[in-house]
């Protein structure tokens, strides 16, 4: 999926495991969050070669000021340095005010990820779905209002997005609005996505002002057998500009099994193009559990497309 869904990657271009407290006096609290992931990796393109890659390096203040027993208003703040922003040193990640109530709800507005953040399924870590979504098209940006409320049974999210200050690549006119829907029952999480996309006006290419994108997904979960987890999930999007139109859909399933420290996964995804032949990827990992949400890992992964071979990726990643 990460190199045939490449119609996602025109959108734009969240929180952690656990969160370390510094501060708690007079209704404030100020925790710090952050992760770490360090890989060796051969990726899939043919001849590619195995090399050391700093994949995150972030850290984060979540301050809140409790305004009553069940409302709270704070501030984030993340810094963000890894190999991809190498050049230009330490970045700040997200940034945000929010609003978050335990019966109502949370609202932000920032710099943050919007809903479709969440989507992929699969314990993989570099050659799968899950993989697409967390590093291949990141689903954030500036500019962003989003609600997000968790009921148990029911979850939801929904964010919107704008470009008014030209840093999301959809043009100053240009749009982003996704939404995510949820449902809990007996060892069943099925969830529901969707998001649309519209490029305008200025700072786009005059040769795609006006492109629509729809995005869907539909994913299953099933945790009723111990330490056994299986997934299902279908993706879809469509382009559209002038008359013009393509579509891409892509299935997978994954499943993974813990035994004691060990954590071992597998997955396998179809794509398939309105034009060209269809892709099917697959991976197969393992992951020891050192500490609390620390994790080492090996994993291998691959596609049939053409100049195309088998990657492998050791790494050791945590989060806090």
């Amino acid at each position: 999926m990460k190199k045939t869904l490449v119609a996602l990657a025109v959108l734009a271009a969240a929180g952690s495991a656990q969160a370390i407290e510094l501060y708690n006096q007079d209704k404030v609290t100020v925790n710090m969050t952050g992760d770490v992931e360090i890989a060796y990796v051969k990726g899939t393109e043919k001849d590619s070669e195995f090399k050391q890659e700093i994949q995150d390096a972030d850290f984060g203040f979540d301050t809140r000021y409790a305004v009553s027993d069940d409302l709270q208003v704070g501030a984030f703040w993340e810094f963000k340095g890894s190999d991809t922003n190498n050049d230009l040193g330490a970045q700040v990640g997200d940034v945000y005010m929010g609003l978050y109530s335990a019966s109502m709800g949370s609202i932000k507005f920032g710099k943050t990820a919007t809903a479709l953040d969440d989507a992929g399924i699969g314990s993989d870590y570099q050659f799968g779905i899950s993989s697409f979504f967390q590093k291949g098209t990141p689903f954030a940006g500036h500019e962003v209002a989003k609600y997000e409320l968790d009921k148990g049974t029911f979850y939801g999210t929904v964010a919107f997005m704008q470009d008014k200050n030209g840093y999301n690549g959809l043009g100053e006119d240009g749009t982003f609005f996704d939404a995510k829907l949820g449902f809990r029952v007996a060892d069943f999480d099925f969830t529901g996505f969707a998001g649309s996309a519209e490029l305008k006006g200025a700072g786009i290419d005059p040769a795609v002002d006006g492109l629509k994108e729809t995005i869907y997904a539909v994913e299953a979960r099933y945790a009723g057998v111990e330490n056994l987890n299986l997934e299902l999930g279908y993706y879809g999007v469509k382009a559209e500009l002038n008359d013009a139109d393509a579509t891409v859909g892509a299935y997978g399933a994954a499943a993974d099994y813990t035994l004691n420290a060990w954590k071992f996964a597998t997955g396998v995804s179809q794509t398939n193009p309105d034009e060209g032949e269809k892709v099917v990827n697959w991976f197969l990992n393992a992951g020891y559990a050192l500490a609390p949400s620390t994790t080492a890992y090996a994993e291998v992964g691959g596609d049939n497309a053409d100049n195309s071979e088998t990657g492998f990726a050791v790494g050791l990643k945590a989060d806090f």
